[in-house]
């Protein structure tokens, strides 16, 4: 990981693999970042589960864990303050709008469909691009 500037901004950019150990690479960058700059428990915890969501749905659901595709990860540190991530996949996008809502009994006891759900209630801001291949999560701390 690149060490962060004296005032505590940065802008950092990660690709992976579209396979499952690029989430431990990620939790890894992660992890360095937190200690560099001091976060506490409550929005380490949030952050690394958005991120985690993020970075499985990018590789399983958008890029089909083809080894082709990568995923694009950038980091905006602003004025010590806050956290921008924008994950990024190569593939086609979902509809980000028309997704099923997990707490609704129906859907309660399926293995799967929490991600964007987890994202939006964890992250300061959640934003999806207009194709559904993109998210950015902003942090404060």
């Amino acid at each position: 990981m690149n060490n962060l500037t004296e005032t505590m901004d940065g802008l950092y950019s990660l690709q992976l693999q579209s396979n499952s150990q690029s989430v431990a690479v990620m939790e890894n960058f992660v992890d360095d970042l937190v200690k560099q700059l001091n976060i506490g428990d409550d929005v380490y915890a949030n952050l690394m589960t958005c991120l985690n969501e993020a970075i499985t749905n990018a590789i399983y659901h958008g890029n089909k864990q083809d080894p082709e595709k990568k995923v694009f990860v950038n980091l905006e540190v602003v004025n010590n303050k806050r956290l921008m991530f924008t994950i990024a996949d190569e593939g086609d996008g979902f509809d980000f709008t028309n997704i099923p809502d997990p707490t609704d009994i129906e859907n309660l006891e399926k293995l799967t469909g929490r991600g964007v759900y987890i994202m939006k209630k964890l992250a300061d801001q959640c934003i999806f691009n207009s194709k559904g291949n993109e998210v950015e999560l902003h942090f404060k701390y």
